[in-house]
């Protein structure tokens, strides 16, 4: 049992003056009791209160979900999926899959042409669209690990929408900056643009549909939204408009418990993200190939860490290409891609000056086979359980499709597929064979929840938004954590980089020295700048402190008892 609520911890986390410079260490919100830390204040304080009112970590991040889908409409989400990661108290972890699905009557070229050229239908309006699992994936969540009754988690976003929210200047800007896609759909036209006249900071968002679909969930639990008024108004509407998604469609969804990945490094058991996500592999080689190269001793911020990092990158990516994909459909070559003889022959083709050119990577060759707009929250309460949730539209408002009548965006996550094999997605990302597209099946996603273990005991629990740069956000902050010893909000704060591999572009943030970018530009990197990378949500334990760490790239928020 939870003890009296305490004082609640409203701290901000200081930003840095300068990424990456700081002049002194930022400092996350401490707690003993549960902490929450998330993209949005109201789903912050959603979670918070269930915490408060003897919910376990489980029925926070259900309501911290649900919340998200009224407050951050750009990402939060009931029209998409995604993936729960969960440590328990005992011991045990699990992988709640919930990722959208390709609905019956897709197909692997549905996207091409008559020339066989790829068209913009997998990013936007009803053709875009995957299976939601969202709310079939938190109910499951709920029913077999949560500790309070459905109801209690869902209503707090059900008034949020009803009785509306004060809109931030940053959220009334990004409903604005939606608005060219959102425009081309009467519903979300009305809705999220009012016709034209933009919200404005300060303004009162009330959104009646979403409001009422979300009262029938909380009454009436998924059977509402899979099988009942919700599923025959989505199923309606996708037909009239030549949506791919029916009413059987709906009824067949089941969300997946899958079993988490997990490894060491420096010490550390790592507990990670299975496929469909391609990003607990990804996590794992890396920090495999980068672990015996010495390349912490050059400090954070330094050519040569950026460098090394940046060429563990760049081979990862190039086996995401060729070998990740739904393990329901496609063998996926983990033991291989993580083989200890594999990862050394990739650490030694790491030269330890230059650049290698992508044209010069390729994917490994196994003999068998066995693999940007989203948003991540990690919960911890006082019993022990940790859970970190990624879930997303994919694109920033999906499909930019409102469903008729229900208030909810849809998702874009067919553009997450193979589109055209070979070619490049909405975020420049190669994929091949392995997750072309086929009925039923689950796109690839760079997704990747994860919780760092110390001597079998939590230790830091992360996540980030952001497309192929979750991946390499993720590791980044782990390495922040672990070989540069940074408290954790510094280890969020500290200036990001991202390499996939194709095209042959390190993508760097503010806050690198001219000297060091000079550097690795003359050791044959070509370098973007770009302002801000991915938005991790990421809590450390510490001597029975919980430090929690949001984002200052976001109006991320973390708040505890």
């Amino acid at each position: 049992m939870l003890p009296t609520p305490r004082t609640l911890i409203l701290l901000a986390a200081t930003a840095l003056t300068v990424p990456g410079v700081p002049t002194w260490a930022a400092q996350p919100v401490r707690a003993r009791h549960g902490m929450v830390v998330t993209r949005e204040r109201h789903a912050t304080e959603a979670g918070l209160q269930v915490l408060a009112s003897g919910g376990n970590a489980v029925d926070a991040a259900v309501a911290v979900g649900f919340a998200l889908a009224v407050t951050h409409s750009s990402a939060g989400n009931i029209g998409g999926g995604g993936f729960m990661l969960v440590r328990l108290a005992d011991g045990r972890t699990t992988f709640i899959d919930f990722r959208e699905r390709a609905p019956e009557a897709a197909s692997r070229n549905m996207y091409l042409d008559a020339n066989g050229k790829a068209t913009q239908d997998s990013t936007l309006g009803y053709r875009a669209s995957g299976v939601p699992g969202t709310v079939r994936g938190l109910e499951y969540a709920s029913q077999k690990y949560g500790k309070l009754p459905w109801a209690s988690l869902v209503r707090p976003a059900a008034e949020l929408a009803s009785k509306g929210f004060t809109l931030s200047y940053a959220q009334a800007q990004s409903l604005r900056n939606g608005g060219r896609g959102l425009a081309r759909f009467p519903e979300s036209n009305r809705i999220f643009l009012r016709d034209g006249k933009f919200y404005e900071p300060g303004d009162t968002f009330v959104q009646p549909e979403l409001g009422r679909t979300l009262d029938r969930i909380a009454r009436l639990g998924a059977k509402d939204f899979y099988e009942g008024e919700t599923a025959r108004l989505l199923a309606e509407d996708m037909q009239a408009h030549g949506g791919l998604i029916t009413l059987d469609d709906l009824r067949k969804y089941t969300a997946i418990e899958r079993k988490p990945l997990t490894g060491t490094y420096h010490g550390y058991t790592l507990v990670t993200a299975p496929p469909p996500s391609s990003g607990g592999v990804g996590i794992l080689q890396m920090l495999a190939m980068l672990d015996g190269t010495g390349f912490e001793k050059g400090g954070a911020g330094s050519a040569t860490v950026v460098h090394y990092m940046t060429e563990a990158m760049r081979r990862y990516f190039a086996d995401r290409a060729e070998h990740l994909g739904d393990p329901d459909f496609v063998k996926v070559p983990l033991t291989a891609l993580l083989d200890p003889k594999y990862i050394a022959s990739q650490r030694a083709s790491i030269d330890p000056v230059q650049a290698t050119p992508s044209s010069q990577v390729r994917a490994g060759k196994f003999s068998g086979h066995e693999s940007v707009e989203t948003t991540h929250y990690t919960v911890a309460d006082d019993q022990g359980n940790v859970v970190a949730v990624t879930y997303t539209l994919n694109g920033g408002y999906g499909s930019k499709v409102t469903a008729a009548g229900l208030g909810f965006l849809l998702n874009n996550e067919m553009d997450d597929f193979a589109a055209k094999p070979g070619e490049a997605n909405m975020f420049g990302l190669i994929q091949g064979e392995a997750n072309a597209i086929a009925p039923r099946k689950t796109p690839l996603s760079s997704m990747v929840p994860t919780i760092v273990l110390k001597d079998g005991q939590p230790f830091l629990a992360l996540g980030s938004p952001g497309g192929p740069t979750i991946i390499n956000s993720v590791l980044e902050v782990i390495v922040n954590v672990l070989d540069f010893h940074m408290n954790v909000q510094d280890a969020v704060n500290w200036p990001r980089f991202h390499h996939q591999w194709m095209p042959d572009t390190l993508q760097m943030e503010p806050g690198y020295s001219p000297d060091t970018v000079a550097l690795l530009q003359s050791r044959g990197y070509t370098i973007r700048r770009v302002n801000a990378q991915g938005e991790v949500a990421a809590i450390r334990f510490e001597n029975g402190w919980l430090e929690g760490a949001p984002d200052p790239r976001t109006e991320g928020t973390a708040e505890g008892r």
